[in-house]
């Protein structure tokens, strides 16, 4: 009797053995739980970097004391600092008495209002020591006539009409010395006064008047030294003034108007920044403008220099008390 065939083999011969499995490589298997995990991690790193809100910049506020909030300089100033992250506040004053000692009483930053006498006088009187960060701009002091078309024409004797505050008096002063009109003794100084006037070898005899009433006072004199605010209500035109300062000239540089500070906060590179975007063209055309032109804006001018200008008016006030 023949043998059953085998279904494993059919042929009926010696069943054949099972094919071998697959052996497993441990290596393999770590190398792709590896890069799995690395996936994972770069998939997570990506998700957060892209989600997450970025972290606003720090914002820094700096309040400046003024008087002329409304002009437009200002407002160009601050959108060019606020790019920077610094938001500058101003605060408007009526009176300039006010100004310098907000500033002490660390009610404002800083301020720009004033120029270097002004600010001498200031220290000198109440024993302060505010300090100028920057120079802003210079206005020269014009001569107007209404009966006169240069300084030539006005005869032996004319009449000038000045301002009779002490500051816009001595500068009025220097100004017609400048113009060959009078003649100071010892050469004037940011402190002079009529009573320095050397008579016998003037042309010209002043008469102070209060200043918002120098321009007024034009039909009635051959001359006056009308300040530049004064002279924009009466709508004269500055470039028809008969003579004004050089704003480069050693006698102009106590009228430099700068940003003040207190001493300790000489070195504050944010409100240093304040003051060097106020020299950015685009605030500085609008200075010019907001003047009717006659503004200069102070460049030539280093902090050192501008308090050896305060220094020497401060010298000089309290040598003359």
């Amino acid at each position: 009797m023949s043998n059953p065939t085998n279904p494993a083999n059919p042929s009926g011969g010696t069943p054949g053995a099972l094919p071998e499995k697959p052996h497993s490589d441990p290596s393999k298997g770590l190398i792709i739980g590896i890069v799995v995990i690395v996936l994972a991690i770069i998939v997570g790193l990506v998700v957060f970097f892209t989600t997450r809100k970025p972290k606003a910049a720090a914002t820094t506020t700096v309040t400046i004391g003024v008087t002329d909030e409304s002009q437009p300089y200002w407002a160009k100033l601050k959108e060019l600092a606020a790019k920077e992250n610094i938001t500058v506040q101003t605060k408007n004053f009526a009176s300039y008495t006010e100004v310098n000692p907000a500033l002490r009483q660390k009610q404002l930053d800083l301020n720009q209002f004033q120029h270097l006498l002004y600010l001498a006088n200031y220290n000198v009187q109440n024993n302060d020591n505010i300090v100028p960060l920057g120079g802003s701009m210079i206005v020269p002091l014009g001569l107007y006539s209404k009966k006169h078309t240069s300084v030539d024409q006005i005869p032996q004797g004319g009449e000038i009409a000045i301002p009779n505050d002490p500051t816009n008096e001595a500068r009025a002063l220097l100004v017609l010395q400048a113009a060959g009109l009078l003649k100071l003794n010892g050469g004037g100084t940011a402190l002079s006064t009529p009573a320095d006037i050397d008579q016998a070898n003037s042309k010209v005899k002043v008469t102070p008047v209060d200043a918002a009433q120098t321009a007024a006072s034009l039909p009635s004199v051959d001359g006056s030294i009308v300040n530049n605010s004064f002279a924009a209500d009466a709508k004269l035109d500055p470039s028809k003034a008969l003579y004004k300062d050089d704003p480069n000239s050693a006698a102009a540089e106590p009228y430099i108007n700068v940003f003040a500070v207190r001493k300790d906060d000489l070195n504050n590179p944010t409100y240093k920044r304040v003051v060097e975007l106020y020299h950015e063209k685009a605030v500085a055309d609008l200075v010019v403008s907001g003047s009717n032109g006659t503004a200069v804006i102070v460049e030539n001018k280093s902090q050192a220099d501008l308090q050896a200008i305060l220094d020497k008016l401060e010298t000089q006030i309290k040598e003359k008390k």
